[in-house]
């Protein structure tokens, strides 16, 4: 196994936790508005979006931290060799 091979497990396993730590985190924070925000997060697709849109104030550092995250993924991928993807 080289560095290379490595290093993009590596990041790619890092990006996977991290976004979905903050993925958890935005969840949270859509329960603790109300019940209906919670489970339209939980059950509907991107509505997460519309959450962090409507409470930018409350979920923009976990909504932004999970965009970093998003980039720790992107550059593991471009690091990984092709047999992995």
């Amino acid at each position: 196994m080289t560095l290379q091979e490595i290093a993009a497990i590596l990041l790619i396993a890092a990006g996977g936790l991290i976004t979905l730590y903050y993925g958890i985190r935005i969840l949270i924070l859509a329960f603790e508005t109300s019940v209906l925000w919670g489970l339209g997060c939980l059950l509907i697709p991107f509505f997460e979006f519309v959450f962090v849109i409507a409470y930018w104030d409350t979920a923009k550092t976990p909504f932004l931290r999970m965009l970093l995250a998003i980039s720790l993924l992107i550059v593991g991928s471009f690091l990984a060799p092709n047999n992995y993807l």
